[in-house]
């Protein structure tokens, strides 16, 4: 054996000792790093396919818009290929996702039924709300909660002409039921439109109170009101799934899907609970629990608001199957 075919089976080795070929998905995430989306998605994700692929797939979160600040743009950010992968709330582009966004109305999950698996279950029904994209994953919030700044809540008639936020147009039907005035904005704008009086108060999940720091500038907190709840998307761009090697897209379709929402769900609802904990124990707080006559005075107000909405977009299957 010459010199020289020794060294080149060495190389050989040597090659043959690591992945031929190894990819880092750009995650593309609008809030800072404490956000729960990180822990629970994106370093999931990345732990998850790091191990199945030997290391030769990760994900790396960037944080706080460093892809791009605007929350409403996430979406196009995946099927332009800026970012691999992005979440957003189906709320900021409310039309794409008409009945996708069923599932955030009041009175749609089942009692014991995450809102992840309620959106998994009607996939045949919304999938085509995703065109250009791979959903990676889908999930919903905890129940919606009244946040509000000098105003106290404990009947519908105490929201009459009030200016609420919401994400999208499910929870501006809830809102104009029970006579407020829906103002539709990103929740990076919530805390400087609470404190300067822009807005009375925000229909939200209490995870926000950790995840937006949200407390800091409310000092009442409604709970037990059927508000409905919050639905998210994780998705990854065509273009960049179709150049995945067909064993990348093997552990990815083994990572994501229904078991990645539903851990992002269970963070968002452990969150919820860590944050109103927090916010109870400040004196400048003041918290509403409702009475269950109380809550039936709200669930009487908005007893045809998912009915109607469902109705004007043809959404009867799509209920059917969340609710299966």
């Amino acid at each position: 054996m010459t010199l020289k075919s020794t060294f080149l089976g060495a190389a050989l080795v040597v090659v043959a000792a690591f992945p031929a070929v190894a990819q880092e998905l750009k995650f593309a995430n609008f809030t800072p790093p404490f956000h729960t989306v990180n822990a629970s998605v994106i370093e999931k994700l990345n732990t998850d396919l790091a191990a199945a692929t030997g290391g030769s797939l990760t994900v790396r979160g960037y944080h706080g818009g460093e892809l791009g600040k605007g929350p409403v743009e996430q979406y196009i950010r995946a099927v332009q290929g800026v970012a691999d992968i992005t979440w957003g709330l189906q709320g900021y582009t409310s039309s794409q996702f008409e009945k996708a966004m069923i599932v955030e109305l009041p009175g749609v999950v089942p009692e014991g039924k995450s809102g992840a698996d309620a959106l998994w279950d009607a996939m045949a029904e919304i999938g085509g709300e995703f065109p250009g994209t791979v959903p990676v994953a889908l999930w919903t919030s905890e129940p919606n909660v009244m946040i509000m700044r000098d105003k106290v809540i404990r009947t519908p008639g105490d929201l009459e002409g009030l200016k609420i936020r919401v994400a999208g147009a499910t929870a501006g039907k809830v809102a104009e039921a029970l006579g407020a005035t829906p103002v539709q904005m990103p929740i990076n704008q919530v805390y400087n439109a609470l404190q300067t009086g822009l807005i009375d108060g925000v229909f939200t999940g209490s995870s926000t109170l950790d995840d937006f720091k949200l407390d800091e500038v409310a000092d009442a907190f409604t709970i037990g009101a059927p508000l409905g709840r919050l639905s998210f998307f994780a998705v990854m761009g065509q273009s960049s799934y179709d150049v995945l090697s067909d064993e990348a897209k093997a552990a990815l379709e083994a990572n994501v899907g229904r078991d990645l929402s539903n851990n992002a769900e269970t963070a968002w609802n452990e969150t919820g609970v860590i944050g109103v904990a927090r916010a109870r124990k400040d004196d400048k707080n003041t918290f509403v629990d409702l009475t269950a006559e109380e809550i039936q005075a709200f669930t009487e107000a908005v007893s045809s608001v998912t009915s109607d909405y469902v109705a004007s977009v043809g959404g009867d299957a799509a209920l059917a199957a969340m609710q299966q």
